[in-house]
């Protein structure tokens, strides 16, 4: 990794110029709609009359100004690592023995998936829970995302994106920490338990990657399972097949052509927004709309940290960057950290425990039963006890 003698920690405050939200709301004003069939539903993508609805609120009704309060409430920097600037938020436990936990978010997400995961987890006490419960919170936006963005280079893929988030916490004073993530968060977080096995006491994932069934199981794989599991890896199975047939276009796009994708992104806040809203109702636990499973106005303050900043097409690129590094398509390096899977019954894969514990050392597993893939979104009470019970059983030292 290439280094930089730039190491200082810049304190950050979103100011949004007005000239920025004019902008957006001229255009969301001149959108130009396009047809749709009759009486398909999600199934051809975003449905029109649903997404008139959401702009129309995100012209009138929406306020930035109001969310952009919220988040400067929580302590923000900058610092440049690896010749780019990390953006993170580091929001310390007043228990003086937190653990430092790390917690990072996918795409199309951003560190607005955190909100209501904060409290709980710095300041347990306030919140009804055990002093020693506590976290010292850093949230940083992965490279290319939002405020993390636009990336200047190419190779940012999740690799190299967990050596700098390491280079992150030792930064900040932290030579011993724990990890969370889903998504994209996910493969980081694992990568950093993998290869820093001395600076991380414990990974806690609510998606493990390859974890699922990617191929047809044959009989004598299936007898040698118990038939719980046996049924659960059929299901993963067709699981899986039906989302390479209908939900695979998004990231083939993003891994083979994020530019060309990119200028319909950039220019059109509509575009933005469907591109990430149809996501929001696929993958969380929602029956109609993706308000069904999160809150409107944080849909909406997620979509703005992309449009403000201009980073649909760098956040893309780390599916590019993935699919064309060296070691795709190999299969996964195995990891000796304590790991946890907490499992939300509505995320895109079905994980399976058998498969997981070939590369992994599962010391908790927990199959919930609601919520999805946008977990500190959708069930941030279920998320926060299932990280504490997690390192509760590690008893960890936290402060290296």
């Amino acid at each position: 990794m290439t280094t930089t003698s730039d190491e200082t920690l810049r304190p950050f405050r979103l100011s949004v110029p007005q000239s920025d939200l004019d902008d957006l709301h001229d255009r969301l004003r001149r959108t130009r709609w396009p047809d749709e069939l009759p009486d398909v539903g999600w199934d051809y993508g975003v449905p029109r009359g649903y997404l008139r609805d959401l702009a129309d609120y995100w012209l009138h009704s929406y306020d930035w100004r109001a969310a952009e309060s919220e988040l400067n409430r929580w302590p923000q920097f900058t610092t440049t690592i690896d010749g780019e600037r990390v953006h993170f938020a580091h929001i310390r436990s007043p228990e003086p023995h937190a653990v430092p936990l790390l917690m990072t978010h996918g795409w199309p997400g951003s560190i607005v998936e955190f909100a209501d995961v904060i409290g709980p987890l710095t300041d347990p006490a306030a919140h009804g829970a055990p002093r020693a419960a506590a976290f010292h919170l850093v949230l940083p936006s992965i490279p290319g995302f939002g405020l993390s963005g636009p990336t200047r280079q190419t190779g940012w893929e999740f690799t190299r994106v967990s050596s700098a988030f390491a280079v992150l916490m030792a930064r900040l004073g932290y030579g011993r920490y724990a990890v969370q993530g889903g998504d994209w968060g996910a493969a980081i977080s694992r990568e950093l338990g993998r290869t820093r096995p001395e600076n991380v006491l414990g990974v806690h994932l609510n998606l493990l990657p390859n974890s699922f069934q990617a191929e047809e199981p044959g009989p004598q794989e299936l007898a040698a399972l118990p038939p719980r599991e046996r049924q659960r890896t059929l299901d993963s199975w067709k699981h899986f097949q039906a989302w390479s047939r209908d939900r695979q276009g998004y990231a083939d796009i993003q891994a083979t052509r994020p530019q060309t994708l990119s200028y319909g992104l950039t220019d059109s806040p509509v575009g933005q927004l469907a591109w990430i809203v149809e996501k929001f109702k696929e993958w969380t636990d929602s029956e109609n709309v993706p308000e069904d499973a999160v809150d409107r106005d944080r849909l909406l303050t997620n979509v703005m940290l992309y449009w403000l900043t201009g980073t649909a097409g760098s956040s893309a690129r780390l599916y590019y960057e993935r699919a064309h590094a060296a070691y795709w398509g190999a299969p996964p390096e195995p990891s000796t950290t304590p790991t946890a899977l907490a499992v939300f019954p509505r995320d895109n894969f079905i994980p399976l425990r058998h498969i997981a514990e070939r590369t992994n050392t599962i010391v908790q597993w927990t199959e919930h039963d609601r919520g999805g893939h946008f977990a500190a979104m959708e069930q941030p009470a279920l998320l926060v006890d299932d990280i504490r019970a997690f390192f509760a059983k590690l008893h960890p030292s936290a402060q290296g």
